[in-house]
């Protein structure tokens, strides 16, 4: 089957064609460091993690770059190291240490290259000239602006009309504006805030405006640094790639600027062939929202208790995020860390310490779910069915076909020792152990040796270990799950 992903610039499900199948080539917008990345932005770093770990396994490692930048520049980051009373410089690396430590517990993959904005300010600059001299955007008190009249199929990616936009957008009202929908390409900087030399002959100190950052980073990344490989007929289709995605909240204005820029400045077609958006995320049935009281950063639900009680492992968050298809509303919610917990607490307990093998027949009906558009939560079920079969015994290729198969989306990427120990690192406990007192109670209770079946109970509780008996619904056996107290 071939890959197939739902284009938003087209408003349909296509097959996808590289321009390069050597060198297939992918931007996601990354964080802004100002603070603790929220649960929100963990879904689009998940979604475009299992999207690079297919594009890898269909065209190999070494034919996919991915680019996910750091925005180091921006209102947010002075106001905040103003508050703080620090430097822009030590808030933004120590927010950006915080975002790949917390990510790097969902089981995410370092991307090719993470560009910051700051280190690419020429190139904004270079933006700024071409699309002066082209006509495409104008000077006004100390501002570089894109003038949108001057792009007649703007709002083709959020497809909306300009009309439509100027009654929805929030726009700043400047009286040095040509049209209301003029977007900032380039500004002063205001006393304290950082500055660089202006372009377009601007005298003074300036910064660049949001959505030129990925116009600028994307081209450097994605054309200029890797034109020199790309075949004869990917050449011939100049500052082109092949991916952009990001959440659904940045397809209009940010997504929407970002291509009236690139194309405009290099006079192509399209910027990227295809357009992916993640859909929004709601915590327990409600907007996340400070003023409602549950705003929760990815931070906070590895390191506390402050969601359902619990500190949460990160492949639980992953496992949960992907329940849901990438294009739909996600409602985030404890009980569903808690369904996403068991399934991975039985699949570790199934697994053992199996290693994954390479590609393989194991992976085939997982890669082809995920293969249509990304369909997590047909994946996953296709993972269900093969740990079924295992459960009925099965041998140390088939465990690693398993494991293989679910680390095409990011799971099972641990033995289950290291799991053990990621979910409670002070126990580290030994899964072998545990599994053995269990069945060890079984035989007890099957003797109606209840003494012994006790003893083991509190010996297990006194290690950290709750056990949870019940009757298997289909055969009637009793059986016992277990977790780490909390």
């Amino acid at each position: 089957m071939s890959l197939t992903l739902y284009n938003t610039l087209t408003r349909r499900k296509e097959p996808f064609t590289p321009i390069d199948p050597k060198n297939v080539r992918m931007y996601v917008c990354g964080p802004t460091v100002y603070d603790y990345a929220h649960i929100g932005n963990a879904r689009p770093v998940i979604v475009f993690d299992v999207l690079f770990r297919l594009l890898r396994h269909v065209y190999g490692a070494d034919h996919v770059t991915y680019v996910r930048n750091i925005t180091d520049v921006d209102d947010k980051i002075n106001a905040r190291a103003a508050e703080e009373g620090i430097s822009i410089r030590e808030l933004t690396e120590r927010t950006a240490s915080q975002f790949h430590e917390d990510i790097a517990a969902l089981s995410i993959l370092p991307p090719t290259v993470e560009p910051r904005a700051t280190e690419h300010i020429d190139e904004m600059k270079a933006l700024c000239e071409a699309l002066v001299a082209k006509g495409h955007a104008y000077v006004a008190e100390g501002h570089v602006l894109f003038d949108v009249a001057s792009m007649p199929d703007y709002g083709r990616l959020s497809n909306r009309s300009l009309d439509e936009m100027e009654a929805g957008a929030r726009v700043e009202v400047a009286p040095y504006k040509k049209g209301p929908m003029d977007f900032v390409l380039w500004k002063p900087s205001k006393e304290g805030e950082p500055g660089w030399p202006s372009p377009c002959g601007i005298e003074g100190a300036g910064r660049p405006g949001w959505h030129i950052e990925c116009s600028a980073m994307s081209d450097r990344w994605l054309w200029e640094e890797v034109k020199d490989k790309l075949s004869n007929e990917a050449k011939a289709r100049p500052h082109q790639f092949d991916i952009h995605g990001g959440g659904i909240d940045l397809t209009f204005p940010h997504h929407e600027n970002e291509v009236a820029q690139s194309r405009c400045a290099h006079g192509t077609p399209v910027m990227a062939n295809v357009w992916m958006h993640n859909g929004f995320l709601q915590v327990e049935g409600e907007k996340m929202s400070k003023s409602l009281g549950n705003f929760i950063t990815i931070h906070e639900l590895l390191k506390t208790d402050k969601f359902g009680g619990r500190r949460w492992p990160g492949e639980v968050l992953r496992l949960a995020m992907l329940m849901t298809h990438y294009r739909q509303p996600i409602d985030f919610t404890a009980t569903a860390l808690e369904a996403a917990e068991k399934v991975l607490r039985n699949w570790y307990r199934l697994i053992g310490d199996a290693t994954a093998c390479g590609a393989g027949d194991g992976q085939s009906d997982v890669q082809t779910k995920l293969q249509d558009d990304l369909n997590t939560p047909q994946a996953i079920t296709a993972l269900h069915a093969m740990a079924d079969a295992l459960s009925n015994g099965g041998d140390a290729s088939a465990l690693a076909r398993f494991k293989s198969a679910a680390n095409l989306l990011g799971l099972l990427t641990m033995t289950q020792s290291e799991w053990l120990a990621a979910w409670n690192a002070d126990a580290k406990l030994d899964g072998g152990e545990i599994e053995a007192r269990i069945t060890a109670r079984l035989e007890a209770r099957k003797a109606k040796n209840w003494a012994e079946s006790d003893r083991i109970r509190d010996e297990l509780a006194e290690m950290g270990i709750q056990l949870k008996d019940a009757k298997d619904p289909t055969t009637g056996e009793f059986t016992t799950t277990w977790e780490v107290m909390r």
